[in-house]
């Protein structure tokens, strides 16, 4: 066994609620707390002198200044396995281009499809395990990581394939999540319902033998695919066996319920939703999961967060990290920014970083700092957790741990 500590705060986020909102006052924060780990599992978290006391004979790995303990964090929704860039894009956007006009000159994603298609093995799996190595800098051990940017055979299973051999290079959990339903690509000559059935007949076996996703994303919206054929997609593809989840509401409301109708894990964006489909949602097990990072890229309004909680809905928050509408990547600014234009408590925020975020991964054994949960934890040079979303960002991740061990 080992004991971590002493820290000037432990915030475990333990006994509150998978939905609604939250009071900072029903944060759980002990006092010069210390962390017993044995077997990767935290064994029990409380005064670090009396498990000290308690627990005699085992490691004592003592931090150094005063610092701060919270549950790890938690990336439910990325897009970081891709090639090439799309910086003229996001100028393009802040000179004044529609989307349309973006697109016909070259960028939006047949831009990256084409990049990704063109690069080595070798360079996308070393790009993303640098975006990886990032994401852990922050704090952030968990990560789902979708392909997209094949949407042939060929290169969906390369983009699978590449984040199956990151998972062995690195000590985070990777979620892989196929997203070959992100656009019909120009290469395909066929109706969407056609490229939808060569999916479903083509790509998903081959993934299912492989065992290289449990999970699959389709991306409803007028660019992209309809309702009530993704609608039909999505069922046949939970027939297969697979978990889903839905890029829905980005742009124009209506699909975050069909998500909520065929049980989707999770309904990711949301931007567009109206309050109908708020109360859709809220009395759903799907989880509300808001993109901050794709508001700040694309310049539209955020996920209506406060009003979801309110309603009682699973809200998590995740980056989106990719090349076009979300290129920052960094989950707790965007966390930061989107709790101050819609008012969430610091609770809700950390929250939605960590067992809400993992909820809508089916990862129930992380995300909050308890006996028998995924020893994960991240830790601050500082004495007040509250200064972690006050700093926006700036104060940086001083250790983090995967498996009770530090990699950080």
């Amino acid at each position: 066994m080992k004991l971590i500590g002493p820290f000037r705060q432990v915030v475990t986020l333990a006994n509150l609620p998978l939905r609604g909102k939250i009071s900072d006052e029903q944060l759980e924060i002990i006092v010069d707390g210390g962390i017993l780990i044995q077997n990767n599992m935290i064994r029990q978290v409380g005064n670090f002198e009396t498990l000290k006391s308690e627990n005699l004979n085992i490691e004592i790995e003592t931090v150094e200044g005063v610092q701060i303990a919270l549950p790890a964090f938690v990336d439910s929704h990325t897009h970081i396995c891709f090639g090439g860039n799309r910086a003229n894009d996001f100028a393009m956007r802040n000179a004044g281009k529609t989307y349309l006009e973006i697109a016909e000159s070259g960028g939006g994603i047949w831009s990256s499809v084409q990049h990704t298609r063109q690069a080595s093995e070798e360079e996308l799996l070393r790009t993303l395990l640098e975006r990886i190595d990032f994401l852990i800098s922050l704090g952030i051990t968990t990560i789902e990581v979708k392909s997209g940017y094949g949407l042939d055979v060929e290169n969906e299973l390369k983009m699978l394939r590449i984040i199956k051999k990151a998972q062995q290079q690195t000590k985070a959990t990777l979620v892989p999540t196929c997203l070959s339903a992100h656009l019909k690509p120009r290469d395909f000559e066929g109706t969407n319902e056609e490229y939808l059935n060569y999916i479903l007949t083509e790509i998903l076996p081959k993934i299912k033998e492989e065992k290289l996703a449990d999970r699959v994303d389709i991306f409803i919206e007028k660019s992209a695919f309809q309702p009530e054929e993704s609608k039909e997609f999505l069922l046949k593809t939970k027939d297969l066996g697979f978990e889903i989840t839905v890029h829905a509401d980005q742009f124009t409301p209506g699909s975050s319920r069909i998500a909520v109708e065929v049980g989707a894990k999770s309904a990711d964006h949301l931007e567009a939703t109206i309050d109908e489909d708020i109360e859709f949602l809220a009395n759903s097990d799907t989880v509300a999961t808001a993109l901050p990072g794709a508001s700040l890229g694309l310049g539209e309004k955020f996920t209506p967060a406060r009003k979801l909680l309110d309603a009682g809905s699973i809200v998590a928050i995740a980056s989106d990290w990719n090349p076009g509408s979300a290129p920052m990547g960094n989950l707790i600014t965007q966390a930061s920014i989107l709790a101050t234009f819609e008012k969430l408590t610091t609770a809700e925020v950390l929250a939605g970083m960590t067992f809400r975020s993992a909820f809508a991964l089916s990862l129930e054994d992380r995300g909050i700092l308890k006996e028998d949960m995924k020893a994960d934890l991240v830790t601050f040079k500082t004495d007040n957790f509250q200064n972690v979303l006050y700093n926006q960002g700036s104060l940086k991740a001083e250790n983090v741990y995967i498996d009770g061990e530090k990699i950080k």
